[in-house]
């Protein structure tokens, strides 16, 4: 459909060595970054329309250049300024940047050296979700073999700036996905959101200027340097461009990541993965990882990109694409988000504390067959108190899925509230419930 930009070497043996990665012109990037001035490299990304591919989808070129030229401290000293990988990847249905860190590591680090250069920073921390054991090994090998060729460390390819990369890893915390909680993690802290203002661009890590992108984002940085911004915008939308890692899974016949364009239409994209899984009726998608509102299987002619999603009353959110077919329960599927997100919610904030709570043991209490009227009633409720409301955006991404499957399949929850019971265990489906969780499950 278009040509790979980041997984065009997916599966080459060695691809994530050095010898690899510079038999395929890696690092020449770097090189050509480190002619431009850093404006100029900053401008470049702004041109190609390059937006967050971790999930808020902010313009990147425009987050750089947040950041303060020359920070100084109280005494007037200048103060460093930090550059740090959302690696976290802890959103369910997203699995890309275990990819990309596995097979591509180079061209992680690459991007990050080149916004460092963009930024001014001295140092750049890479922040992996705990599980990522083999990850972590793979991305701390690639930054060995890049500070042995002198592309980190003291005078980067003999420049007279020094900047070198480190990895920390968390500790399995979906919250600290998000910047400002991985930053107090970083530090040391509990791992829980600050309050903003400030911005990390002001204040970030250790209280220094600090900016932060996740994996693919840093990914795309050496193709738009090497092969100029024009090339890489026009491969996507007129506010969105490159291509984006899509990763489908549920019930699809194959599953895996896609690199595609950005605009294509998920009805396409189902396509391009064979189809829905036996060939069953598609009934529902979740287009951008679990936060993202769920989609009836009317409402699929949209494009992926981030505007159009957004217009459809949902988001592209992390690129993760969940296919629910015609067998599915989806008061199971709301139960079992819901669920997650109970355990996951660090607490500080009483409404997302005591709201997810809540909206999972309702959820639960009517998948058993034991809700009423009145508890479908009160979901809206519940989420009305809670999005918008809390120090950041994880009391919304509770309501997405709670709101989306309650008021699109209202019908389904009304007919367990009405037999006391979940009726797709009982009536008519294709295959057992273990089924359906098993093919849920192939990634």
């Amino acid at each position: 459909m278009t040509k790979k930009l980041l997984t065009r070497y997916n599966n080459t043996p060695g691809s994530h060595t050095l010898a690899f990665y510079q038999s395929v012109n890696g690092y020449q990037a770097l090189e050509k970054a480190l002619a431009m001035t850093p404006d100029a490299v900053i401008d470049e990304v702004k041109k190609s329309n390059l937006r967050g591919r971790g999930g808020a989808g902010f313009p990147t070129g425009m987050k750089w250049s947040f950041m303060p030229k020359a920070p100084v401290d109280a005494e007037g000293k200048p103060k460093p300024k930090f550059l740090v990988c959302n690696a976290d990847e802890g959103e369910p249905g997203t699995f890309k940047d275990r990819l990309l860190m596995t097979q591509h590591p180079h061209q992680l680090v690459e991007g990050m050296i080149i916004a460092g250069h963009a930024i001014g920073a001295t140092r750049g921390y890479i922040y992996i979700r705990g599980e990522f054991v083999h990850e972590t090994r793979r991305v701390e090998a690639a930054i060995e073999e890049a500070r042995a060729a002198g592309f980190l460390g003291a005078k980067v390819m003999g420049k007279e700036w020094s900047f070198d990369l480190c990895v920390y890893r968390g500790a399995g915390a979906y919250i600290c996905g998000e910047e400002t909680a991985l930053l107090n993690s970083l530090e040391g802290k509990r791992g829980e959101p600050r309050l903003k203002p400030p911005f990390p661009a002001q204040v970030g890590a250790f209280g220094m200027p600090t900016c932060v992108n996740n994996v693919e984002t840093f990914c795309s940085v050496p193709t738009i340097i090497a092969g100029g911004a024009e090339a890489f915008a026009s491969l996507g939308t007129e506010r969105s461009g490159g291509t984006r890692l899509f990763c489908v899974s549920g019930h699809i016949e194959k599953p895996g990541v896609y690199e595609l364009p950005i605009n294509i239409t998920l009805p396409e994209l189902i396509a391009h993965c064979g189809g829905v899984l036996g060939g069953r009726k598609l009934k529902a998608v979740i287009p951008g990882g679990a936060s993202a509102p769920m989609l009836r299987a009317d409402e699929i002619e949209v494009a992926m990109d981030f505007d159009s999603l957004a217009k459809a009353g949902t988001m592209a959110g992390s690129g993760g694409v969940i296919i629910i077919d015609e067998t599915a329960c989806i008061v199971e599927v709301a139960a079992r988000l819901l669920k997650f997100y109970e355990h996951e919610s660090c607490g500080q904030c009483s409404q997302c504390r005591e709201g997810s709570h809540w909206l999972a043991r309702m959820f639960d209490r009517i998948e058993r067959g034991g809700g009423t009227e009145d508890d479908l009633n009160m979901i809206a409720e519940i989420c009305s108190n809670m999005a918008g409301q809390t120090i950041c955006a994880f009391a919304d991404a509770v309501t997405g899925p709670a709101l989306s499957t309650i008021r699109k399949f209202r019908s389904e929850f009304e007919e367990h509230v009405r037999l006391g019971r979940c009726p797709c265990k009982h009536e008519g489906h294709a295959y057992p419930h273990s089924q359906i969780h098993h093919a849920s499950a192939r990634l």
